[in-house]
Parts: C-alpha cells; sequence; structure tokens
C-alpha cells in the first residue's frame, strides 16, 4: 500500500507545480505521513484517516503562514476600494438631514458624514467608510472657526 501512497504524493506535488497557494502541496505532504503509517499498519483505514487529519491540520495550521510568504493581502474590492479616494461635492450636505451628493471617480453617490458639519457643492472630499449604498466623507481642508 505505500507504494499507492508515495504514487499519490508524488501526482499531488506535480499538481502543486502547476496551482498557487501551497494547498495541494500539503496534500502530498499528508500523504507521504500516511505512508510512513502504511509501514506499521496495513489498516486501509488508519492510513486513510490519518491521510484526512493529517491533510486537514496542515491546511488550516500553515494557512496563514503561506499567505504571508506568497505576500497575500487582503485588498479592497468593490466599493471598498473607494476607501482614502477623493470626490467633489455636487450636491450640498447637510448632516442632520443625510442628504447630499457626491462625485468619486465620475460615479455619483449619496453622502453622509461622521461630523456634525455642513459641506457646501464644490469642496473637495476624501471617503472614510461606506455603509450600504451611502459613503461617509470628510472635507480635505476643514476650516476651524473657532
Amino acid at each position: 500500500m505505500w507504494q499507492i501512497w508515495l504514487i499519490a504524493s508524488g501526482i499531488f506535488f506535480v499538481i502543486e507545480i502547476f496551482t498557487v497557494g501551497f494547498l495541494i502541496f500539503w496534500l502530498g505532504v499528508a500523504a507521504l505521513i500516511a505512508m510512513l503509517i502504511s509501514f506499521i499498519t496495513d489498516s486501509v483505514i488508519l492510513q486513510t484517516a490519518v491521510f484526512v487529519i493529517s491533510s486537514g491540520l496542515l491546511i488550516f495550521a500553515t494557512r496563514p503562514l503561506t499567505n504571508k510568504i506568497a505576500g497575500k493581502e487582503t485588498i479592497p474590492t468593490n466599493v471598498y476600494s473607494l476607501i482614502g479616494k477623493r470626490g467633489i461635492v455636487v450636491e450640498d450636505i447637510d448632516w442632520q438631514k443625510g442628504t447630499g451628493q457626491v462625485k468619486i471617480e465620475g460615479e455619483l453617490w449619496s453622502v453622509k458624514t461622521n461630523e456634525q458639519i455642513n459641506i457646501s457643492k464644490g469642496t473637495e472630499v476624501e471617503v472614510e467608510n461606506i455603509e450600504g449604498v451611502k459613503v461617509f466623507v470628510k472635507p480635505i481642508n476643514i476650516t476651524s472657526n473657532i
């Protein structure tokens, strides 16, 4: 039975060459572990259980490490990529009514502010957050009247 585990391991390693993420690699390692168990016992059920458990543990335990090595990081997608972008107010923003619109990268968005201020049309703003279909903005050059 050890030959089957060795062949399976080799197949997993070859497949890993053509994929990314190290997922299949750990299946190959688990097949090698199952191969070592096959020298101790002839029980196919035990060997398969060792393969399943060790592959699960290896994938679970090393996923953060492999993501770090591969340089994978969470990249904002869709609307969340707008956070930090700048836009122009095209309709006065009234913080009490929660009304106003801003144009960001050519698209109109309904707006709210985290601060208790009104923002006039034509003001340049920066997106702080997104909640549903509304963007939360702050003026870029805020002047204080203290």
